[in-house]
């Protein structure tokens, strides 16, 4: 089985991170490829850039997703994730949805945990989206300045501890910790928290990898049904053609 891994952030360290968590749980015969966004942004924390880098998660499947069996958005908010169900006959998980979905199968109640305050409005949608709220214990962020992106995890350490133990006070038994700068970070702090802890790229592709076992064709059916070709301007090429259906 091949998994494509799509980063949608232009972070190549973000990518080694990610690629690194998500082999740390792979299954021994799932073949993984790691891809980084060429247009965008460093690191996607908003709503307006999570819309603009969903095209490029488009275009990244329409031009490789052919040689894999299911893809994995790697970016907490999910960039592109609907469209792409609805575009693309394979199954495709993200990594907020992976997280939440994984979290309800091991506690009652989750929170996120991230690293900053920022994104939280951003974060608390996407459980509105998924219908989760009464499973939801809010999101926990430090107040406190950002390093470099591929540090985070180190440099805020103690402080995320603090925001882990928070969420663990307000009811949370599943604590998901959100963004890709913190992939990695859960099996470092198992010792230290008392509750269930949830790395969203190691759900996200775990999932991937059962979906493409249970239905090969992905969520191509019902409302995701792939749309009537239509013809564009101004795409990338790749996807103008597959949305044309050309491909």
């Amino acid at each position: 089985m091949r998994i494509l891994l799509i980063n949608p952030n232009t972070s190549q360290v973000l990518t080694e991170k990610l690629d690194e968590a998500a082999r740390a749980t792979l299954p021994p015969d799932v073949d993984l490829v790691s891809v980084t966004a060429e247009d965008g942004f460093p690191y996607i924390s908003s709503r307006a850039e999570a819309h603009c880098a969903g095209v490029g998660v488009m275009d990244t499947l329409a031009r490789l997703g052919g040689e894999f069996d299911a893809a994995v958005i790697a970016a907490f908010g999910d960039p592109g994730l609907l469209p792409a169900r609805e575009a693309f006959d394979m199954p495709i998980t993200g990594m907020t949805e992976a997280a939440m979905l994984s979290a309800c199968m091991l506690g009652h109640r989750f929170a996120f945990v991230t690293f900053t305050p920022r994104m939280a409005p951003w974060y608390n949608e996407q459980v509105r989206q998924a219908q989760l709220t009464s499973r939801f214990s809010g999101t926990f962020t430090p107040d406190v300045p950002l390093g470099k992106i591929g540090e985070i995890d180190s440099d805020l350490r103690e402080p995320l501890i603090a925001e882990c133990h928070r969420a663990m006070e307000a009811g949370a038994d599943v604590l998901i910790l959100s963004g890709a700068p913190l992939a990695g970070m859960a099996p470092s702090l198992r010792g230290e928290i008392d509750a269930v802890l949830i790395d969203p790229v190691q759900a996200a592709v775990l999932q991937a990898a059962a979906l493409a076992r249970l239905a090969p064709q992905g969520a191509s059916g019902g409302s995701y049904r792939r749309p009537p070709g239509k013809p564009s301007t101004g795409l990338p090429e790749a996807l103008a053609r597959h949305i044309a259906r050309e491909d």
